[in-house]
């Protein structure tokens, strides 16, 4: 996606947003989850214009079997704000994630969790509005440095900021790029990467967040 000819950003929303945002980060927790995972839900989103498309899609776990699929589409309400992506996503996630009718075990993000400037992605920012489990699963790093982990399926390599391990490299498939995995709210790295490693199927990402991809593009001619 991108993003070019933004108009200048309110320093005062910056501000607001920004503490907003450290208010959450106190709130999340990284532990172990504390409930046998059985069904996943990978969610992502898709802007059209001015308006947002939110899908997510609830698999069985750990035979991935798809359960529902739900989407909701609606205006942006927020510019884009580098750092702040949550703020302009998350509220359409929230309106698509009521449309499930059984809620996950875990959410699987298409973006990061702590893997942040301020420990406070997308994913972290679900998992705390929600109280649900969640892991942020992206293709690029926000911020940090790691070193390319080996080419083997299943090799990782962590990626480190600031003296803190915030989020793994893993090379899913032999001979692609990596995918990164991070902890959002009540899980931990170590799950996180298993959880990762263990939806991958015949792609590069795993399936959570490939099928919420997909179904992203396909419910996009609905609304078209």
């Amino acid at each position: 996606m991108a993003y070019y000819n933004h108009p200048p950003v309110d320093p005062e929303l910056i501000k607001t947003l920004t503490a907003r945002q450290n208010e959450l980060q106190k709130q999340v927790i990284l532990q172990k989850p504390d409930c046998t995972i059985t069904t996943i839900a990978g969610c992502d989103s898709s802007f059209i214009g001015e308006n947002i498309l939110s899908v997510f899609v609830l698999l069985r776990y750990p035979d991935l079997e798809i359960l529902e699929k739900v989407w909701h589409y609606g205006a942006v309400e927020l510019p884009y704000v580098p750092g702040f992506l949550a703020f302009r996503e998350a509220p359409n996630l929230l309106e698509a994630y009521k449309k499930l009718t059984q809620k996950p075990d875990l959410i699987m993000v298409d973006g990061h969790g702590i893997s942040h400037p301020r420990r406070m992605g997308i994913a972290s920012f679900l998992g705390v509005e929600l109280q649900k489990p969640t892991m942020g699963l992206a293709k690029e790093i926000l911020v940090g440095k790691f070193e390319m982990p080996g080419p083997q399926q299943g090799s990782i390599s962590p990626v480190v900021h600031r003296n803190e391990h915030i989020a793994n490299a893993i090379r899913t498939k032999e001979k692609v790029k990596p995918v990164f995995a991070s902890a959002g709210h009540l899980l931990d790295l170590e799950t996180a990467t298993q959880i990762a490693l263990a939806t991958t199927r015949k792609h590069k990402l795993p399936e959570p967040t490939r099928l919420a991809d997909h179904y992203a593009e396909v419910f996009k001619a609905e609304v078209r």
